[in-house]
């Protein structure tokens, strides 16, 4: 469990607020932006994220359905898709991704909670205190 597993799992669990998390984002160079793009989508991956979860993350994120992550979430296998939001490399389109990643891996660990650990668990990131604002 690092820093950046704990904030990431945090943001998508309403924990932390996505204000936060874009500024957290944002101190962060192309690089190091493109590495926490690539643990999102291994952590929507490990979620189980499914096609459908599309839409509903789209409004999570605030995007636009015209905006790129948005455009690219609703067409095709979502494995394949997950890697060209996270691929991105504008500036602009890098944070709406992040929002993206962080509303996909929301809307899958929701679900996951629901299906697998309703009864309780043994998964750290499902144990996490509210972060310090």
């Amino acid at each position: 469990m690092t820093e950046r597993d704990i904030i990431l799992n945090e943001l998508a669990q309403g924990l932390r607020p996505m204000s936060q998390g874009t500024e957290w984002f944002d101190t962060h160079g192309p690089k190091q932006q493109a590495e926490r793009l690539l643990f999102l989508r291994h952590h929507c991956v490990q979620a189980r994220a499914v096609t459908e979860d599309g839409p509903e993350s789209i409004r999570r994120a605030g995007l636009r359905p015209t905006h790129t992550p948005a455009v690219l979430i609703t067409r095709g296998p979502i494995d394949q898709q997950l890697g060209k939001i996270a691929g991105l490399a504008p500036v602009d389109e890098r944070r709406k991704a992040f929002r993206l990643l962080v509303a996909v891996l929301a809307v899958a660990d929701e679900r996951r909670r629901k299906r697998l650990c309703c009864g309780g668990c043994g998964h750290w990131w499902h144990n996490l205190p509210i972060a310090d604002r």
